[in-house]
């Protein structure tokens, strides 16, 4: 077989390998602007999903660390301002165990907000969806569900409450 042919069919058959294995770069969140279909064991033991959500002008998404200082920071902002944000729902969402969630909702007074839910992840889905790398991560979602902004601590600073007022005024 002719050396040169041989190379080529390599170098061809490489390539075709390397597209096949071409690692998606676009978390799901940017391909598909709907909230995403999570489940959340919430602190009194039942779940929430996004069929359980109610009305409202928009929707917040919110995956913290109970142990993350600019979550501790920003939920200390969020009880401060919650009567600038009645138009919004929030879910917050942390991974750690149902007990430190409990913990900080307490501490914080999370656990009195009407238009909050806060609970944990059991499966991961919520960070695998939005390839959380730092918190708090936040999405904030339009009346219709659909995405209009997001907040991603590597990317860019964290979100202060009063942007996220100015925001959900906005619109």
């Amino acid at each position: 077989m002719n050396p040169r042919i041989a190379l080529l069919g390599c170098l061809l058959f490489a390539g075709h390998l390397h597209a096949q294995n071409k690692v998606e770069t676009l978390a799901p969140y940017q391909k598909d602007n709907n909230i995403p279909t999570f489940n959340i064991l919430l602190t009194d033991s039942s779940f929430f999903t996004p069929a359980q959500l109610p009305k409202s002008d928009y929707t917040v998404i919110i995956y913290f660390s109970p142990d993350c200082g600019h979550c501790q920071i920003m939920a200390k902002e969020l009880v401060k301002n919650i009567d600038s944000l009645r138009n919004a729902f929030f879910v917050m969402v942390a991974y750690k165990s149902l007990e430190d969630i409990k913990g900080f909702a307490g501490y914080y007074g999370l656990d009195k907000i009407p238009n909050l839910r806060l609970g944990r992840d059991q499966n991961y889905f919520v960070p695998a969806f939005y390839r959380v790398e730092s918190t708090p991560f936040v999405a904030v979602y339009n009346s219709n569900l659909k995405l209009i902004k997001v907040y991603d601590p590597p990317h860019r600073p964290v979100m202060e409450i009063p942007e996220l007022i100015e925001l959900l005024h906005k619109y």
